[in-house]
């Protein structure tokens, strides 16, 4: 059995973990590295942190074939985290449009 202890993270790291179990393109294996959390720590911290609904939604966009939630799935290496679309932050003030 995994234990986690979300008390660990600050509600910030917890939001990131969502945000990126959430996003298609960031794989389990980038929270791992980040976060040191297992994909069945990743599914945990959903479970208990998201209403129901949008737990099963989330369980089932990862369920059914969205490859690019696996490194193993996809055809190319993931060398960083940033999706290559993404804009800069500079100056810890986001780009103007």
């Amino acid at each position: 059995m995994i234990i986690i202890h979300e008390n660990e993270f600050t509600e910030r790291q917890l939001d990131r973990i969502i945000e990126m179990a959430w996003e298609d393109r960031t794989p389990f294996e980038a929270i791992e590295y980040q976060f040191g959390l297992a994909e069945k720590e990743v599914i945990k911290v959903m479970r208990n942190q998201l209403k129901e609904s949008s737990f099963k939604r989330w369980r089932k966009r990862v369920n059914s074939g969205v490859s690019t939630k696996h490194l193993k799935k996809r055809s190319q290496e993931i060398i960083r985290f940033k999706c290559s679309r993404q804009r800069a932050i500079t100056g810890n003030k986001i780009s103007k449009r």
